[in-house]
């Protein structure tokens, strides 16, 4: 009998294909990382383009898939889950298949003057109420208009119901079905700024404001359904794809986070902490992100997030930019090295700052140097700031009633344990890393096992969550305080609006 799951991982700056056990163990695992262009629009404006090949992510997403699916244990799958970059935009056309225009990535700018256009006009509050969301260039819609404005040949497309829409998962499923599935889940259709979040469909309203036409989007799904099938040729063998779910709702699953208050924080490219809050939306009143969880046979929650543009992406930064380092785990090697920063901060606001500034004119800085700062002060100031960042999270939490006592972490910064230490001591709560830190995958495994009766509920998959380490505060809280004012005195020297 098929006993394994098949989950696709489409990130940022990587794509993975892992096979687990039933009991959430990784059996296989293949990874490619694939290319990423950053680029300062004609006019020098600060705000930067950051966009990917799709035609090199479905290339990855095949060569990953071929490789952990040999011959021996194709048939030992009995469902794919796909989690993915959420917000990243890919633009195709129905007839041809072929991409419009490059993937244009979460961390991308260039609609922040749209953004702000629609904010002077007073709109937040209206497009917040509905979404739970800002009007950021972070989102979805604010990419499509911008694509509208400046292609014409596109609005063509859509007069013949050609042009098509689609968040990643979307992109590849499409791709894996042969065009057969045109779907999304309600966890990526919620970073549109197109879903209303009550009734998990496309919003009339939003639709005729933004200028989106409906045969442009994807049809809405819960987390677990029948997505469509995987085409026979391309792995082997027919696979059901029985789960879709965007990879920070994903890792929320993959931590087994079902209770409300339940919080987790992943540290890959970006940094996110999301925090469980029931079956009822809250809103927040301090610029936090209202978002659904997950909805999964029928049981829907809802959970507060917040979007940290910069934390993996700081060592690439080191080493491929700065060359400080040879790759991101010599990073705590170097942070060892000294007792501090000597007063160093680094704000890494390369595309702007997310929650709670929300602002995209913002530009990194490192304040604080002296003639006795030197390599290791500044990787040092890095890892700091991924766990100031989210000091800053939890902070806003708290003012909005949220209080969390435990984070459970994951993503690839977590192998750094001087890093999980110094975040226990800057956000004084315990900092929970799993057995299995390859969480955003796992949750999308265990949603497809869901759908297909491996598991017979949440609390059955909550079970198989084991704890690796928990690291507890030790830092002192005047320590603690000084060190986070200095912190926030830093942002305040980038921060524009």
């Amino acid at each position: 009998m098929p006993n394994t799951i098949l989950a696709i991982d489409q990130g940022t700056s990587s794509t993975r294909a892992i096979i687990f056990d039933i009991r959430g163990n990784i059996l296989k695992m293949s990874a490619h990382t694939h290319g990423q262009s950053s680029i300062v629009s004609d006019d020098n404006e600060v705000l930067s383009r950051v966009e990917q090949d799709g035609e090199e992510i479905w290339r990855n997403t095949l060569s990953v898939c071929r490789e952990v699916c040999s011959d021996s244990n194709i048939n030992d799958i009995i469902a794919v889950g796909i989690t993915n970059q959420r917000e990243t935009l890919v633009t195709w056309d129905a007839v041809t298949n072929a991409l419009l225009a490059p993937v244009i990535v979460w961390q991308d700018r260039r609609s922040a003057d749209l953004c702000r256009q629609w904010i002077e006009a007073g709109l937040e509050p209206w497009v917040q109420q509905k979404t739970g969301l800002l009007l950021d260039p972070y989102f979805s819609a604010t990419k499509m208009v911008w694509l509208l404005q400046h292609d014409a040949n596109l609005q063509s497309l859509v007069q013949q119901k050609r042009l098509r829409f689609g968040t990643i998962d979307t992109f590849l499923l499409w791709r894996l079905t042969a065009g057969k599935s045109y779907a999304t889940d309600v966890t990526n259709a919620s970073r549109t700024l197109l879903m209303n979040l009550r009734s998990l469909q496309w919003d009339e309203e939003l639709l005729s404001f933004f200028g989106i036409d409906r045969s442009c989007l994807p049809e809405i799904k819960e987390s677990t359904a029948d997505f469509g099938t995987i085409e026979k040729e391309l792995l082997g063998r027919a696979l059901p794809i029985t789960a879709m779910i965007g990879d920070q709702q994903a890792a929320l699953v993959g931590q087994a986070c079902f209770k409300p208050g339940m919080a987790k924080s992943t540290y890959g490219t970006g940094c996110f902490l999301l925090i469980n809050t029931g079956d009822k939306p809250v809103y927040s009143q301090h610029r936090l992100l209202t978002t659904i969880a997950y909805s999964a046979k029928g049981q829907r929650a809802y959970g507060l997030e917040g979007s940290i543009f910069a934390a993996g992406v700081c060592m690439q930064w080191l080493r491929d930019t700065l060359k400080l380092i040879e790759n991101p785990d010599d990073a705590e090697h170097w942070a060892r090295q000294i007792d501090d920063t000597g007063g160093v901060y680094l704000v890494p606001a390369f595309t702007g700052l997310g929650a709670p500034y929300w602002d995209p004119w913002a530009r990194g800085a490192i304040v604080g140097l002296t003639r006795h700062t030197g390599i290791a002060h500044i990787i040092r100031a890095a890892l700091e700031a991924v766990c100031y960042q989210t000091a800053d999270l939890l902070a806003t939490i708290a003012l909005d009633g949220a209080v969390i006592h435990e984070l459970r972490v994951d993503g690839g910064m977590t192998v750094n344990t001087w890093l999980l230490q110094f975040l226990a001591d800057i956000v004084d709560c315990a900092i929970k890393k799993p057995h299995v830190i390859e969480t955003t995958a796992l949750g999308a495994a265990y949603l497809a096992g869901l759908q297909v009766g491996i598991y017979d509920s949440l609390e059955a998959i909550a079970d198989l969550w084991h704890e690796e380490k928990t690291y507890k505060p030790e830092m002192t809280a005047s320590k603690r305080d000084h060190l986070y004012q200095g912190w926030r005195l830093a942002v305040r020297r980038v921060l524009v609006t």
